[in-house]
């Protein structure tokens, strides 16, 4: 029976570089499906309206938010502050009206973010801005009452979001966008059991709301 051979150096020598191809194969495809599933990470986008306001005298006036709209837009920050678990809202974007802005101000400055003034009513070119440029990310757009639906349309989500009443401020609409399966629209209020610190009295003694604008 004939002895085995010892491998020659130029044979160790194959053997090496068989092992390390076959490591870097292995390490390229782990990273390259890492970043694959990376990029097609869930984006998930949630609509509010801005807080109160009162009643504007002109139909095209743009309205600040009154006292109850300040303290509900912190209250909206408390709710959304740490709506993930590990990070948080990335991005914020709010239209060019001074309400919408105010409303975003309290969670910008808690997390340090910009907010990003943007043209809603562009719905198309609006989300396929926010869809690009923030892919995988939290997304948070302040808007006015008649822009969330159609929004929310435009990003494939439910097509039977209602119609808000003039004096609700408090729904928040959460798209999530995942790459391989069904837009979600989910439907939450922030302000359950929330009492306003300011009211208005009226003659009679009770309280007395304006409804503001959209």
């Amino acid at each position: 029976m004939a002895a085995s051979q010892r491998p020659t150096p130029k044979d160790k020598k194959r053997r090496r570089k068989r092992r390390f191809l076959s490591l870097l194969v292995y390490s390229i495809i782990v990273f390259g499906l890492a970043w694959f599933f990376g990029e097609q990470a869930t984006t998930t986008i949630i609509f509010v309206r801005h807080t109160d306001t009162d009643l504007p005298a002109d139909p095209g006036s743009d309205p600040p938010l009154n006292a109850r709209g300040l303290a509900r837009a912190e209250l909206l920050a408390d709710f959304l502050e740490d709506i993930d678990v590990v990070a948080g809202v990335d991005a914020i974007y709010a239209s060019p009206l001074k309400r919408t802005q105010q409303t975003a101000a309290p969670l910008a400055k808690r997390l340090s973010v910009d907010v990003t003034i943007a043209d809603h009513y562009d719905y198309v070119g609006f989300m396929e801005d926010v869809l690009s440029d923030h892919k995988g990310q939290i997304v948070l757009v302040v808007t006015q009452a008649d822009a969330i639906a159609p929004l929310v349309e435009e990003l494939h989500g439910s097509k039977n979001v209602p119609e808000i009443a003039p004096d609700e401020y408090d729904n928040v609409y959460i798209v999530s966008i995942p790459w391989f399966a069904k837009v979600k629209t989910l439907r939450l209020r922030y302000g359950l059991g929330w009492t306003p610190p300011v009211a208005q009295t009226s003659s009679r003694g009770g309280f007395k709301d304006e409804v503001g604008s959209l």
